[in-house]
């Protein structure tokens, strides 16, 4: 900034923008470690504390891990509505029966900070996180269902299915294609060439799942989202405790029907027979 003395003796003063010293930022993405880091001083930071929050509630309700990969905003806005959506059933029913329904929540979370909470994480073991996790770089997210209710887990992996549906793996035809558009010299030797903005395709992977110190991988996974509900294996346990006393109650009832005295008449008679001095 200087200052210029005009005719009329005025000082008018001239702000020069100064030049931009940062560097360009670049997105970095790590994958989740669960290997000690260095110790800081102070308090732990609020999204650890989040983390470690989100952890102690898998006690009761299992923790999707998702691996993401070329999300926008928006893309993931979309994403959060198709599972409200997905879940919005299972909201009435819960309302209906007098109980309070909690939203799955999408969480994004740090790799960083997360693996730190992961670590101080005594419940579950470390070596089964790592296996699933299996060093997979990139942006993580976790979905925090409100109880472990089988259909309403089906229901949801659907609907992530169908929002963000598998990505096709690329040809060889369009790997030699990009390179060789990479590799092409300009169109007007010395002019830069025009940076395009690339078109991106999400991508969105179940790692696995943690509910009660257990770690669920993908398989297991999808075979516990097609047991029946809560209530139906109740009603299913009942019915094997009251099959016994069932079957007995049946054979009282045939006995007061004088089928057991029937039965009792016909063994006396092969008695009597065989005692007979002329029976074989």
């Amino acid at each position: 900034m200087f200052s210029c003395r005009a005719s009329s003796s005025k000082t008018i003063a001239v702000r020069l923008p100064r030049p931009s010293t940062s560097p360009k930022t670049t997105t970095r993405t790590y994958a989740i470690s669960l290997k000690p880091g260095q110790i800081l001083p102070g308090e732990r930071y609020p999204r650890y504390n989040w983390y470690t929050k989100i952890l102690n509630s898998t006690d009761r309700a299992p923790l999707v891990f998702l691996h993401r990969d070329a999300f926008t905003a928006n893309r993931l806005k979309k994403l959060r509505r198709d599972i409200q959506i997905a879940s919005q059933k299972f909201s009435k029913k819960a309302e209906d029966a007098g109980e309070v329904f909690e939203p799955p929540t999408l969480t994004v979370v740090r790799s960083s900070i997360f693996g730190a909470a992961l670590r101080d994480y005594s419940n579950v073991n470390h070596e089964d996180i790592e296996k699933m996790i299996d060093g997979v770089a990139g942006g993580y997210a976790v979905l925090s269902l409100p109880v472990l209710d089988p259909p309403l887990l089906a229901s949801i992996i659907r609907a992530m299915e169908r929002s963000v549906p598998p990505r096709p793996p690329k040809t060889a035809e369009e790997i030699a294609k990009e390179l060789e558009e990479k590799l092409a010299d300009p169109a007007q030797p010395g002019r830069r060439i025009k940076r395009q903005r690339p078109v991106l395709v999400p991508d969105l992977k179940v790692l696995g799942a943690l509910v009660e110190g257990q770690v669920l991988l993908p398989d297991k996974l999808k075979e516990v989202s097609k047991f029946p509900t809560l209530e139906t294996l109740r009603a299913q346990i009942v019915g094997l405790l009251t099959a016994p006393s069932a079957q007995l109650a049946a054979v009282l009832s045939q006995a007061s029907g004088g089928q057991l005295a029937r039965t009792l008449e016909g063994f006396q008679k092969a008695l009597e027979e065989g005692e007979s001095p002329h029976a074989p």
